[in-house]
């Protein structure tokens, strides 16, 4: 089923009256598909005609589902061998977002997924991180290993000089107290770069 199909659909339950079929195509011209439709801001879509209240609500319950979904598939679960599941979850969460955003995957001796928590949201090309901040987390949860994951609204997935510098200091503060950083992520629009296979970690 092509996007503005689907698009249709879920405009339905938003306006079960009208003909969504004008209203989908100019999302979709809006924003380029329908993952970036879910992921707009409610002001942007407000900004396109037709769009109201009901339909930002429901695109927002719509993007919802999809990151519980996603989601789904690797919590409880041992990560490392997971990893297809993760980076699908990653890229659903996290592609499609303006801004750049810091999570943190805290994970048990297992390498189970415990807790997966944003450590700062930023402007389309900057987050903070505070790596006392992110290995006091982990000494909260128990934690015995971490992945690091942050988008680039940009696209592009290459790490800045930055992100490998606050990568090294929360991998060295973790050192110090048994925490091993298994890898930091960088979610593009269309691929992810890991520090470890590009031997960065």
């Amino acid at each position: 089923m092509p996007d503005y199909e689907l698009l249709e659909l879920i405009l339905f339950r938003a306006l079960p009256r009208g003909d969504t079929k004008p209203l989908a195509k100019r999302l979709l011209k809006t924003f380029g598909d329908l993952n970036r439709v879910m992921a707009a801001s409610p002001a942007r879509i407000k900004d396109v005609n037709g769009a109201g209240q009901a339909v930002v609500e429901q695109l927002k319950i719509m993007e919802a589902v999809a990151h519980r979904m996603a989601r789904a598939q690797v919590i409880q679960k041992p990560i490392l061998s997971s990893w297809d599941s993760l980076l699908g979850y990653l890229q659903t969460a996290m592609a499609h977002q303006q801004i750049e955003q810091f999570r943190v995957l805290y994970l048990d001796r297992k390498n189970v997924l415990i807790a997966d928590e944003e450590q700062g949201k930023g402007t389309v090309d900057h987050v903070p991180v505070y790596p006392r901040e992110v290995v006091k987390r982990a000494l909260e949860l128990n934690a015995s290993a971490l992945i690091l994951v942050h988008n680039h609204p940009s696209g592009d997935p290459s790490p800045s000089e930055a992100d490998i510098d606050m990568t090294y200091a929360i991998r060295d503060a973790a050192q110090v107290l048994g925490i091993v950083l298994h890898d930091h992520l960088i979610i593009g629009k269309a691929t992810e770069l890991s520090f470890r296979s590009q031997g960065l970690l």
